[in-house]
């Protein structure tokens, strides 16, 4: 059985607390941080997955990691609790 999905301000207050666990920066960081808000709402929602919040950011920086190679993602490693192979 899937979750309740939370209401739309309770889905971004989430996403808004989440993302001070990425840092602001130049591009592509920024990049980063937006695919992360797209990403993380969409899996949130009412079609979304539900998906932990570290499959979303994986997802996000593999999605930036594509236009640029040589992206090294800044984050709170100890929040978002990934691989070391995934960085």
């Amino acid at each position: 059985m899937k979750k309740p999905t939370p209401k739309l301000t309770d889905m971004r207050q989430m996403v808004k607390d989440e993302l001070e666990h990425v840092p602001k920066g130049r591009q592509p960081q920024q990049e980063l941080r937006m695919m992360y808000q797209m990403l993380r709402m969409r899996s949130l929602g009412k079609k979304g997955g539900g998906e932990p919040r570290e499959d979303v950011l994986k997802e996000a920086i593999e999605s930036v990691k594509k236009r640029n190679p040589g992206f090294i993602p800044r984050y709170d490693k100890e929040y978002f609790a990934l691989a070391p192979s995934n960085e």
